[in-house]
Protein backbone atom coordinates (compact mmCIF):
# COMPACT_ATOMS: atom_id res chain seq x y z
CA UNK A 1 0.00 0.00 0.00
CA UNK A 2 1.24 3.55 -0.71
CA UNK A 3 2.68 5.61 2.11
CA UNK A 4 0.95 8.71 3.42
CA UNK A 5 1.72 11.79 1.38
CA UNK A 6 3.64 13.41 4.22
CA UNK A 7 6.42 11.15 2.91
CA UNK A 8 6.78 13.46 -0.06
CA UNK A 9 9.27 13.39 -2.89
CA UNK A 10 12.66 14.54 -1.75
CA UNK A 11 13.07 17.17 -4.45
CA UNK A 12 10.75 20.20 -4.37
CA UNK A 13 8.17 20.36 -7.14
CA UNK A 14 7.60 23.69 -8.90
CA UNK A 15 4.03 24.13 -10.09
CA UNK A 16 2.62 26.65 -12.51
CA UNK A 17 -0.46 28.58 -13.58
CA UNK A 18 -2.30 27.81 -16.83
CA UNK A 19 -4.44 30.31 -18.73
CA UNK A 20 -6.49 29.53 -21.83
CA UNK A 21 -7.94 32.60 -23.55
CA UNK A 22 -10.54 32.23 -26.31
CA UNK A 23 -8.93 28.98 -27.48
CA UNK A 24 -10.53 27.19 -30.45
CA UNK A 25 -9.61 24.05 -32.35
CA UNK A 26 -10.78 23.26 -35.87
CA UNK A 27 -10.13 20.04 -37.74
CA UNK A 28 -10.16 19.77 -41.55
CA UNK A 29 -13.47 18.84 -43.16
CA UNK A 30 -15.41 19.49 -39.94
CA UNK A 31 -17.72 22.52 -40.13
CA UNK A 32 -17.96 23.04 -36.36
CA UNK A 33 -15.01 23.46 -34.00
CA UNK A 34 -13.99 20.65 -31.66
CA UNK A 35 -13.33 23.37 -29.05
CA UNK A 36 -15.00 26.75 -29.36
CA UNK A 37 -13.61 29.91 -27.67
CA UNK A 38 -12.58 28.14 -24.48
CA UNK A 39 -11.36 30.45 -21.69
CA UNK A 40 -10.16 29.26 -18.29
CA UNK A 41 -7.68 30.25 -15.56
CA UNK A 42 -6.06 27.47 -13.52
CA UNK A 43 -4.05 28.78 -10.55
CA UNK A 44 -0.89 26.99 -9.36
CA UNK A 45 -1.56 23.83 -7.37
CA UNK A 46 -5.25 23.49 -8.32
CA UNK A 47 -6.82 20.15 -9.21
CA UNK A 48 -9.17 20.96 -12.10
CA UNK A 49 -11.42 18.36 -13.70
CA UNK A 50 -12.63 18.67 -17.30
CA UNK A 51 -15.98 16.88 -17.32
CA UNK A 52 -18.38 16.13 -20.13
CA UNK A 53 -19.84 13.43 -22.36
CA UNK A 54 -17.79 11.66 -25.01
CA UNK A 55 -16.91 13.91 -27.93
CA UNK A 56 -17.36 17.21 -26.05
CA UNK A 57 -13.73 18.32 -26.61
CA UNK A 58 -12.28 17.82 -23.14
CA UNK A 59 -9.37 15.61 -24.29
CA UNK A 60 -8.64 18.08 -27.09
CA UNK A 61 -8.26 20.85 -24.51
CA UNK A 62 -5.88 18.65 -22.51
CA UNK A 63 -3.79 17.87 -25.59
CA UNK A 64 -3.58 21.57 -26.51
CA UNK A 65 -2.26 22.31 -23.02
CA UNK A 66 0.31 19.54 -23.46
CA UNK A 67 1.33 20.78 -26.90
CA UNK A 68 0.17 17.60 -28.64
CA UNK A 69 -2.48 19.54 -30.60
CA UNK A 70 -1.96 22.90 -32.31
CA UNK A 71 -4.20 25.75 -31.21
CA UNK A 72 -6.16 27.13 -34.17
CA UNK A 73 -7.04 30.46 -32.53
CA UNK A 74 -6.60 31.89 -29.05
CA UNK A 75 -3.77 31.92 -26.54
CA UNK A 76 -2.22 29.51 -24.04
CA UNK A 77 -0.28 31.19 -21.23
CA UNK A 78 1.97 29.27 -18.85
CA UNK A 79 2.86 31.38 -15.82
CA UNK A 80 1.71 34.40 -17.85
CA UNK A 81 3.98 33.71 -20.83
CA UNK A 82 2.67 33.06 -24.34
CA UNK A 83 3.21 29.33 -24.98
CA UNK A 84 1.25 28.38 -28.11
CA UNK A 85 4.45 27.47 -29.95
CA UNK A 86 6.39 26.05 -27.01
CA UNK A 87 7.54 22.49 -27.70
CA UNK A 88 5.86 19.78 -25.59
CA UNK A 89 9.18 18.75 -24.04
CA UNK A 90 9.82 22.31 -22.84
CA UNK A 91 6.51 22.67 -20.97
CA UNK A 92 7.61 20.53 -17.96
CA UNK A 93 4.36 18.58 -17.99
CA UNK A 94 3.71 14.89 -17.45
CA UNK A 95 0.78 13.05 -18.98
CA UNK A 96 -0.99 9.90 -17.78
CA UNK A 97 -3.00 8.15 -20.47
CA UNK A 98 -6.10 5.96 -20.42
CA UNK A 99 -4.28 2.97 -21.94
CA UNK A 100 -1.22 3.11 -19.61
CA UNK A 101 1.22 3.45 -22.58
CA UNK A 102 3.93 1.27 -20.99
CA UNK A 103 6.77 -0.28 -22.97
CA UNK A 104 6.12 -4.06 -22.90
CA UNK A 105 9.81 -4.94 -23.23
CA UNK A 106 10.80 -2.86 -20.18
CA UNK A 107 10.39 -3.69 -16.51
CA UNK A 108 8.44 -1.37 -14.23
CA UNK A 109 11.72 0.14 -13.03
CA UNK A 110 12.83 0.83 -16.60
CA UNK A 111 9.43 2.30 -17.56
CA UNK A 112 9.48 4.69 -14.59
CA UNK A 113 13.05 5.75 -15.29
CA UNK A 114 12.76 5.99 -19.08
CA UNK A 115 11.97 9.75 -19.31
CA UNK A 116 14.83 10.49 -16.90
CA UNK A 117 17.30 9.20 -19.50
CA UNK A 118 16.55 12.32 -21.54
CA UNK A 119 15.99 14.79 -18.72
CA UNK A 120 19.01 13.62 -16.66
CA UNK A 121 21.47 12.25 -19.25
CA UNK A 122 24.54 10.71 -17.70
CA UNK A 123 23.16 11.01 -14.16
CA UNK A 124 22.16 8.25 -11.78
CA UNK A 125 18.39 8.20 -11.41
CA UNK A 126 17.91 4.96 -9.49
CA UNK A 127 17.24 6.81 -6.22
CA UNK A 128 14.44 8.86 -7.77
CA UNK A 129 12.83 5.72 -9.22
CA UNK A 130 13.02 3.99 -5.83
CA UNK A 131 11.51 7.01 -4.07
CA UNK A 132 8.66 7.16 -6.57
CA UNK A 133 7.98 3.43 -6.15
CA UNK A 134 7.97 3.81 -2.37
CA UNK A 135 5.35 6.55 -2.48
CA UNK A 136 3.13 4.51 -4.80
CA UNK A 137 3.68 1.27 -2.90
CA UNK A 138 5.00 -0.63 -5.93
CA UNK A 139 8.51 -1.57 -4.73
CA UNK A 140 7.71 -5.29 -5.08
CA UNK A 141 6.83 -5.08 -8.79
CA UNK A 142 9.75 -2.96 -10.03
CA UNK A 143 11.37 -5.94 -11.72
CA UNK A 144 8.22 -7.22 -13.43
CA UNK A 145 7.14 -6.57 -16.99
CA UNK A 146 3.77 -4.94 -17.87
CA UNK A 147 2.39 -8.29 -19.05
CA UNK A 148 2.90 -9.66 -15.53
CA UNK A 149 0.95 -6.83 -13.85
CA UNK A 150 -2.72 -6.27 -13.09
CA UNK A 151 -4.57 -3.25 -14.46
CA UNK A 152 -4.19 -1.32 -11.21
CA UNK A 153 -0.47 -2.07 -11.00
CA UNK A 154 0.06 -0.93 -14.59
CA UNK A 155 -1.69 2.35 -13.87
CA UNK A 156 0.46 2.90 -10.79
CA UNK A 157 3.57 2.34 -12.89
CA UNK A 158 2.27 4.82 -15.48
CA UNK A 159 1.66 7.36 -12.70
CA UNK A 160 5.14 6.65 -11.35
CA UNK A 161 6.68 7.45 -14.71
CA UNK A 162 4.94 10.83 -14.59
CA UNK A 163 5.83 11.53 -10.95
CA UNK A 164 9.51 10.68 -11.32
CA UNK A 165 9.97 13.63 -13.67
CA UNK A 166 8.97 16.14 -10.96
CA UNK A 167 6.71 17.93 -13.45
CA UNK A 168 5.14 21.34 -12.98
CA UNK A 169 1.75 20.05 -14.25
CA UNK A 170 0.03 16.66 -14.26
CA UNK A 171 -2.25 16.01 -17.24
CA UNK A 172 -4.46 12.94 -16.80
CA UNK A 173 -6.63 11.71 -19.67
CA UNK A 174 -9.26 9.36 -18.20
CA UNK A 175 -6.60 7.29 -16.40
CA UNK A 176 -9.09 5.06 -14.57
CA UNK A 177 -11.67 4.31 -17.25
CA UNK A 178 -10.17 0.90 -18.16
CA UNK A 179 -10.31 -0.38 -14.57
CA UNK A 180 -13.11 -2.11 -12.69
CA UNK A 181 -15.32 -0.09 -10.31
CA UNK A 182 -13.68 -1.22 -7.05
CA UNK A 183 -10.17 -0.50 -8.30
CA UNK A 184 -11.28 2.87 -9.72
CA UNK A 185 -12.53 3.95 -6.30
CA UNK A 186 -9.26 2.85 -4.65
CA UNK A 187 -6.98 4.59 -7.18
CA UNK A 188 -9.18 7.68 -7.09
CA UNK A 189 -8.29 8.12 -3.42
CA UNK A 190 -4.61 7.51 -4.20
CA UNK A 191 -4.59 10.17 -6.93
CA UNK A 192 -6.24 12.67 -4.60
CA UNK A 193 -3.66 12.07 -1.86
CA UNK A 194 -0.76 12.11 -4.28
CA UNK A 195 -1.58 15.32 -6.13
CA UNK A 196 -2.52 17.24 -3.00
CA UNK A 197 0.58 16.03 -1.21
CA UNK A 198 2.80 17.20 -4.05
CA UNK A 199 0.84 20.41 -4.63
CA UNK A 200 1.20 20.12 -8.40
CA UNK A 201 -1.27 21.74 -10.79
CA UNK A 202 -3.41 18.90 -12.16
CA UNK A 203 -5.81 18.84 -15.10
CA UNK A 204 -7.88 15.65 -15.10
CA UNK A 205 -10.21 14.59 -17.94
CA UNK A 206 -13.15 12.30 -17.29
CA UNK A 207 -16.73 11.60 -18.30
CA UNK A 208 -17.40 10.06 -14.86
CA UNK A 209 -19.11 12.57 -12.60
CA UNK A 210 -18.21 10.54 -9.49
CA UNK A 211 -14.52 11.07 -10.26
CA UNK A 212 -15.07 14.75 -10.97
CA UNK A 213 -17.06 15.43 -7.80
CA UNK A 214 -14.67 13.55 -5.51
CA UNK A 215 -11.35 14.74 -6.98
CA UNK A 216 -11.69 18.28 -8.27
CA UNK A 217 -11.12 21.56 -6.47
CA UNK A 218 -13.15 22.89 -9.39
CA UNK A 219 -15.03 21.22 -12.22
CA UNK A 220 -15.26 22.59 -15.77
CA UNK A 221 -18.25 21.08 -17.59
CA UNK A 222 -18.14 21.02 -21.40
CA UNK A 223 -20.78 20.44 -24.04
CA UNK A 224 -20.10 20.20 -27.78
CA UNK A 225 -16.79 22.04 -27.47
CA UNK A 226 -18.22 24.89 -25.38
CA UNK A 227 -17.48 25.51 -21.70
CA UNK A 228 -20.77 25.48 -19.78
CA UNK A 229 -19.77 26.11 -16.17
CA UNK A 230 -16.69 26.31 -13.98
CA UNK A 231 -17.28 25.98 -10.25
CA UNK A 232 -16.70 23.86 -7.20
CA UNK A 233 -18.37 20.43 -7.31
CA UNK A 234 -20.85 21.55 -4.64
CA UNK A 235 -21.87 24.62 -6.63
CA UNK A 236 -22.17 22.64 -9.86
CA UNK A 237 -24.62 20.31 -8.13
CA UNK A 238 -26.65 22.88 -6.22
CA UNK A 239 -26.49 25.84 -8.64
CA UNK A 240 -26.23 24.51 -12.22
CA UNK A 241 -26.10 27.35 -14.70
CA UNK A 242 -28.18 25.54 -17.29
CA UNK A 243 -30.25 22.43 -17.82
CA UNK A 244 -27.36 20.50 -19.36
CA UNK A 245 -25.19 20.89 -16.25
CA UNK A 246 -28.15 20.02 -14.03
CA UNK A 247 -28.80 16.84 -16.01
CA UNK A 248 -25.16 15.79 -16.28
CA UNK A 249 -24.35 16.20 -12.57
CA UNK A 250 -26.11 13.95 -10.08
CA UNK A 251 -27.15 10.30 -9.68
CA UNK A 252 -29.91 9.49 -10.33
CA UNK A 253 -30.28 12.16 -12.97
CA UNK A 254 -32.34 15.20 -12.07
CA UNK A 255 -36.04 14.99 -13.00
CA UNK A 256 -36.72 17.43 -15.85
CA UNK A 257 -40.36 18.17 -16.59
CA UNK A 258 -42.02 20.45 -19.12
CA UNK A 259 -44.35 23.03 -17.64
CA UNK A 260 -45.79 26.52 -17.98
CA UNK A 261 -46.11 29.35 -15.47
CA UNK A 262 -49.64 30.54 -14.60
CA UNK A 263 -49.64 33.94 -12.91
CA UNK A 264 -53.07 35.60 -13.30
CA UNK A 265 -53.51 39.27 -12.41
CA UNK A 266 -55.97 38.25 -9.71
CA UNK A 267 -53.05 36.85 -7.72
CA UNK A 268 -51.36 33.56 -7.01
CA UNK A 269 -48.87 31.62 -9.09
CA UNK A 270 -48.85 28.03 -10.28
CA UNK A 271 -46.54 25.81 -12.25
CA UNK A 272 -48.72 23.78 -14.60
CA UNK A 273 -47.43 20.31 -15.51
CA UNK A 274 -50.49 19.49 -17.62
CA UNK A 275 -52.29 17.05 -15.36
CA UNK A 276 -51.31 18.66 -12.05
CA UNK A 277 -50.42 22.12 -10.85
CA UNK A 278 -47.87 23.10 -8.26
CA UNK A 279 -49.04 26.07 -6.21
CA UNK A 280 -46.33 28.46 -5.01
CA UNK A 281 -47.06 29.66 -1.46
CA UNK A 282 -47.60 33.35 -0.73
CA UNK A 283 -45.97 35.68 -0.05
CA UNK A 284 -43.85 34.71 -3.03
CA UNK A 285 -40.10 34.50 -2.51
CA UNK A 286 -37.84 36.70 -4.65
CA UNK A 287 -36.95 33.76 -6.90
CA UNK A 288 -40.61 32.89 -7.40
CA UNK A 289 -41.55 36.52 -8.09
CA UNK A 290 -39.05 36.54 -10.96
CA UNK A 291 -40.99 33.68 -12.56
CA UNK A 292 -43.87 36.06 -13.31
CA UNK A 293 -42.09 37.26 -16.47
CA UNK A 294 -42.37 33.68 -17.77
CA UNK A 295 -46.18 33.81 -17.72
CA UNK A 296 -47.53 31.53 -20.47
CA UNK A 297 -44.07 30.45 -21.65
CA UNK A 298 -42.71 26.94 -21.79
CA UNK A 299 -40.27 26.24 -18.98
CA UNK A 300 -38.35 23.23 -17.67
CA UNK A 301 -38.72 22.31 -14.02
CA UNK A 302 -35.88 20.43 -12.35
CA UNK A 303 -36.38 18.34 -9.23
CA UNK A 304 -33.64 16.18 -7.79
CA UNK A 305 -34.69 12.86 -6.34
CA UNK A 306 -34.04 14.04 -2.79
CA UNK A 307 -36.25 17.14 -3.27
CA UNK A 308 -39.40 14.99 -3.30
CA UNK A 309 -40.57 12.57 -0.63
CA UNK A 310 -43.44 10.17 -0.31
CA UNK A 311 -45.54 11.35 2.62
CA UNK A 312 -49.07 12.42 3.52
CA UNK A 313 -50.03 16.12 3.11
CA UNK A 314 -50.52 16.34 6.87
CA UNK A 315 -46.77 15.70 7.28
CA UNK A 316 -45.74 18.63 5.07
CA UNK A 317 -43.07 20.97 6.41
CA UNK A 318 -42.88 24.69 5.71
CA UNK A 319 -42.02 25.20 2.02
CA UNK A 320 -43.38 21.85 0.88
CA UNK A 321 -46.31 21.51 -1.52
CA UNK A 322 -48.35 18.52 -2.56
CA UNK A 323 -48.37 16.43 -5.75
CA UNK A 324 -49.25 12.80 -6.36
CA UNK A 325 -48.08 10.03 -8.64
CA UNK A 326 -48.60 6.44 -9.72
CA UNK A 327 -45.81 3.98 -8.89
CA UNK A 328 -44.45 2.39 -12.06
CA UNK A 329 -41.21 0.80 -10.88
CA UNK A 330 -39.13 0.41 -7.71
CA UNK A 331 -35.35 -0.02 -7.74
CA UNK A 332 -34.16 -1.54 -4.49
CA UNK A 333 -30.55 -0.45 -3.84
CA UNK A 334 -30.04 -1.96 -0.40
CA UNK A 335 -29.38 1.27 1.51
CA UNK A 336 -32.16 3.08 -0.35
CA UNK A 337 -34.85 2.65 -2.99
CA UNK A 338 -35.52 4.65 -6.15
CA UNK A 339 -39.22 4.91 -6.89
CA UNK A 340 -40.22 5.72 -10.50
CA UNK A 341 -43.53 7.58 -10.64
CA UNK A 342 -45.93 8.79 -13.29
CA UNK A 343 -47.31 12.23 -12.47
CA UNK A 344 -48.85 12.87 -15.89
CA UNK A 345 -46.05 15.30 -16.80
CA UNK A 346 -43.99 15.42 -19.97
CA UNK A 347 -40.27 14.79 -19.46
CA UNK A 348 -37.84 17.29 -20.97
CA UNK A 349 -34.85 15.70 -22.68
CA UNK A 350 -31.29 16.93 -23.08
CA UNK A 351 -30.34 15.44 -26.46
CA UNK A 352 -26.59 14.94 -25.87
CA UNK A 353 -27.31 12.81 -22.82
CA UNK A 354 -29.81 10.55 -24.59
CA UNK A 355 -27.96 9.64 -27.78
CA UNK A 356 -24.54 10.00 -29.44
CA UNK A 357 -23.81 13.30 -31.13
CA UNK A 358 -24.91 13.10 -34.78
CA UNK A 359 -22.59 13.59 -37.68
CA UNK A 360 -19.22 12.53 -36.26
CA UNK A 361 -17.06 10.22 -38.31
CA UNK A 362 -16.80 7.58 -35.57
CA UNK A 363 -20.57 7.40 -35.24
CA UNK A 364 -21.08 7.21 -38.97
CA UNK A 365 -18.60 4.34 -39.06
CA UNK A 366 -20.41 2.68 -36.16
CA UNK A 367 -23.72 3.05 -37.96
CA UNK A 368 -22.28 1.39 -41.02
CA UNK A 369 -20.94 -1.48 -38.94
CA UNK A 370 -24.09 -2.05 -36.87
CA UNK A 371 -27.12 -1.02 -38.79
CA UNK A 372 -26.25 0.66 -42.03
CA UNK A 373 -24.46 -2.06 -43.92
CA UNK A 374 -25.65 -4.47 -46.54
CA UNK A 375 -25.33 -7.51 -44.25
CA UNK A 376 -28.36 -9.46 -43.12
CA UNK A 377 -27.92 -8.20 -39.54
CA UNK A 378 -27.72 -4.58 -40.69
CA UNK A 379 -30.88 -4.87 -42.81
CA UNK A 380 -32.71 -6.56 -39.97
CA UNK A 381 -31.72 -3.78 -37.55
CA UNK A 382 -32.86 -1.10 -40.00
CA UNK A 383 -36.19 -2.83 -40.56
CA UNK A 384 -36.79 -3.19 -36.82
CA UNK A 385 -35.94 0.47 -36.21
CA UNK A 386 -38.35 1.65 -38.93
CA UNK A 387 -41.12 -0.55 -37.58
CA UNK A 388 -40.58 0.73 -34.01
CA UNK A 389 -40.53 4.35 -35.12
CA UNK A 390 -43.71 3.86 -37.14
CA UNK A 391 -45.59 2.56 -34.12
CA UNK A 392 -44.56 5.29 -31.64
CA UNK A 393 -46.80 8.16 -32.89
CA UNK A 394 -49.84 5.87 -32.83
CA UNK A 395 -49.23 4.99 -29.18
CA UNK A 396 -48.67 8.62 -28.21
CA UNK A 397 -51.73 9.73 -30.05
CA UNK A 398 -53.86 7.11 -28.37
CA UNK A 399 -52.82 8.21 -24.92
CA UNK A 400 -53.30 11.84 -25.79
CA UNK A 401 -56.82 11.21 -27.02
CA UNK A 402 -57.82 9.31 -23.93
CA UNK A 403 -56.52 12.15 -21.78
CA UNK A 404 -58.31 14.95 -23.60
CA UNK A 405 -60.54 15.67 -20.64
CA UNK A 406 -57.47 16.32 -18.52
CA UNK A 407 -55.59 18.64 -20.86
CA UNK A 408 -53.03 21.23 -19.85
CA UNK A 409 -55.61 24.00 -19.54
CA UNK A 410 -57.47 21.94 -16.96
CA UNK A 411 -60.81 22.05 -18.81
CA UNK A 412 -63.18 19.38 -17.64
CA UNK A 413 -60.89 18.26 -14.83
CA UNK A 414 -61.80 20.77 -12.17
CA UNK A 415 -58.18 20.66 -11.11
CA UNK A 416 -56.82 22.95 -8.44
CA UNK A 417 -53.25 23.55 -7.29
CA UNK A 418 -51.87 20.29 -6.00
CA UNK A 419 -54.82 18.16 -7.12
CA UNK A 420 -54.02 14.75 -8.54
CA UNK A 421 -57.11 13.91 -10.61
CA UNK A 422 -58.94 10.61 -10.66
CA UNK A 423 -57.23 7.37 -9.66
CA UNK A 424 -55.42 5.39 -12.32
CA UNK A 425 -52.41 6.05 -14.47
CA UNK A 426 -52.50 9.71 -15.62
CA UNK A 427 -52.71 9.94 -19.42
CA UNK A 428 -50.50 12.30 -21.36
CA UNK A 429 -51.88 15.82 -21.82
CA UNK A 430 -53.14 16.86 -25.24
CA UNK A 431 -50.74 18.88 -27.37
CA UNK A 432 -50.86 21.56 -29.98
CA UNK A 433 -50.03 20.49 -33.54
CA UNK A 434 -46.29 20.37 -34.12
CA UNK A 435 -45.43 20.54 -30.43
CA UNK A 436 -42.72 18.20 -29.19
CA UNK A 437 -44.12 15.16 -27.44
CA UNK A 438 -41.14 14.42 -25.22
CA UNK A 439 -38.74 17.32 -25.26
CA UNK A 440 -38.50 21.06 -24.90
CA UNK A 441 -34.95 20.70 -26.12
CA UNK A 442 -35.55 19.08 -29.48
CA UNK A 443 -33.30 16.32 -30.78
CA UNK A 444 -30.97 17.57 -33.54
CA UNK A 445 -31.79 14.62 -35.77
CA UNK A 446 -35.48 14.60 -34.95
CA UNK A 447 -35.42 10.90 -34.05
CA UNK A 448 -37.40 9.21 -31.28
CA UNK A 449 -36.03 9.14 -27.73
CA UNK A 450 -36.58 6.20 -25.45
CA UNK A 451 -38.00 7.27 -22.08
CA UNK A 452 -37.30 5.64 -18.75
CA UNK A 453 -40.26 4.31 -16.69
CA UNK A 454 -42.31 7.22 -15.32
CA UNK A 455 -41.46 10.91 -15.34
CA UNK A 456 -40.29 11.38 -11.74
CA UNK A 457 -37.72 9.44 -9.69
CA UNK A 458 -37.86 9.79 -5.90
CA UNK A 459 -35.17 8.61 -3.50
CA UNK A 460 -36.59 6.90 -0.42
CA UNK A 461 -35.38 4.81 2.49
CA UNK A 462 -35.14 1.04 2.01
CA UNK A 463 -38.13 0.42 4.31
CA UNK A 464 -40.67 2.39 2.28
CA UNK A 465 -43.09 -0.21 0.95
CA UNK A 466 -44.91 0.73 -2.24
CA UNK A 467 -46.04 -1.42 -5.14
CA UNK A 468 -46.54 -0.85 -8.81
CA UNK A 469 -49.88 0.79 -9.47
CA UNK A 470 -50.13 2.49 -6.04
CA UNK A 471 -51.11 6.15 -6.05
CA UNK A 472 -48.90 7.90 -3.51
CA UNK A 473 -48.88 11.46 -2.15
CA UNK A 474 -45.73 13.47 -2.77
CA UNK A 475 -44.29 16.45 -0.92
CA UNK A 476 -42.09 18.75 -3.03
CA UNK A 477 -39.51 20.93 -1.26
CA UNK A 478 -39.62 24.28 -3.07
CA UNK A 479 -36.21 25.20 -1.67
CA UNK A 480 -34.78 22.66 -4.13
CA UNK A 481 -36.93 23.62 -7.13
CA UNK A 482 -35.04 24.55 -10.29
CA UNK A 483 -36.63 26.35 -13.21
CA UNK A 484 -35.00 26.76 -16.63
CA UNK A 485 -36.30 28.78 -19.58
CA UNK A 486 -37.08 27.23 -22.95
CA UNK A 487 -33.43 27.72 -23.99
CA UNK A 488 -32.22 25.79 -20.95
CA UNK A 489 -30.83 28.69 -18.89
CA UNK A 490 -31.50 28.68 -15.14
CA UNK A 491 -33.97 31.32 -13.99
CA UNK A 492 -34.75 29.92 -10.52
CA UNK A 493 -32.82 30.19 -8.27
CA UNK A 494 -32.28 33.55 -9.89
CA UNK A 495 -28.99 33.92 -11.79
CA UNK A 496 -26.62 36.79 -11.17
CA UNK A 497 -27.92 38.73 -14.16
CA UNK A 498 -31.51 39.84 -14.52
CA UNK A 499 -33.79 37.79 -16.80
CA UNK A 500 -34.66 39.11 -20.22
CA UNK A 501 -38.09 40.70 -20.43
CA UNK A 502 -38.62 40.53 -24.19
Amino acid sequence: MPRHMSDNLAAPVMTRAITLHEVSKYYPKQPSPAVDRFSLDIPPGEFLVLLGPSGCGKSTVLRMIAGLEDITTGELLLDGEYSNDLAPGDRRMAMVFQNFALYPSMTSRENIGFPLRFEMPGEEHGARVDETARILGIEEILDRYPGQLSGGERQRVAMGRAISRHPSVFLMDEPLSNLDAKLRAHLRAEIARLTRGMGVTTVYVTHDQAEAMSLGDRVAIMRSGVLQQVSTPREAYHLPENVFVAAFIGTPRINLLQATVLAPLSGGMWIDFGRQRLGLPEPLSYDHQMLRVQQGRRIIVGLRSEAVRIAQPSQAHAGEVVLSGIVEHVEYQGHESLVHLNTGSRPAVVPELEAPRPGTSSQRAGARRVGGGSTGLGKLAQKAARRLQATMPARDGGNGASGGAHSANGSGSGSRPGSAGAPGTPPRPSQAPGQSQVSVLDRPDGGPITQQPGDLVVRTGPDVRVRRGDRVPLLVDLAHLYVFDHEGNRICPAPTGQPRLE
